[in-house]
């Protein structure tokens, strides 16, 4: 696998080694000995998949100490933008985001590190996306800031017909956001 860093120190892209033949294709989407090499040290106890329709945003979500989860992400049906915005008190990237496109196609896999909130915005008709946690799901740890932050300078590239959830309408704005995670007391 091939690692990309971003802008923002912490997210990763993680293009795997794909196997091309007259038959298809094959490529480990994940190894633990790989992983910890060359990203982190980090023990995944938790797989989610999720499947949307066309301008379903999900996010931005995250998870409250001493419940925070890093996160490898994938898009296995259609095609996402997928972003991680930092929201490590005293970063100097607070409130700055990396985007990527995940997508069947180009079997991409992004790495989204604790003190990061998460979202993503479905693109294509339908999507399914799946997701490692290295933590367990906490519903009182759960929280996040808003999707629809125009402070934060992200293009979704959804023109019209956005799908929100009722809880993902009533996240603060990052400006009225006390976050939970100072990056002087934490370790990437």
């Amino acid at each position: 696998m091939e690692v990309i860093k971003t802008a923002i120190e912490g997210p990763v892209i993680i293009e795997p080694r794909i196997f091309k033949d007259s038959r298809g294709y094959f490529f480990e989407s994940f190894s633990q000995r790989e992983f910890d090499e060359k990203v982190a040290k980090i023990t995944f106890v938790q797989d989610n998949e999720s499947k949307s329709s066309y301008g379903v945003m999900r996010g931005l979500h995250f998870q409250r100490p001493p419940f925070t989860q890093s996160k490898i992400v994938r898009c296995v049906l259609g095609k996402v933008l997928d972003v991680a915005v930092d929201i490590r008190k005293g970063s100097p990237t607070y409130g700055q985001h990396v985007a990527v496109e995940l997508s069947e196609d180009n079997h991409r896999q992004f790495f989204i590190p604790k003190g990061f909130a998460h979202g993503f915005a479905v693109l294509s008709e339908t999507a399914v996306f799946q997701y490692k946690c290295d933590e367990f799901y906490h519903p009182e740890a759960d929280a996040g800031i808003s999707i629809l932050d125009d402070s934060l300078g992200i293009d979704w590239r959804i023109k019209d017909n956005v799908i929100l959830s009722d809880k993902d309408t009533k996240h603060p704005l990052l400006k009225d956001f006390d976050s939970p995670f100072d990056i002087k007391t934490m370790a990437l």
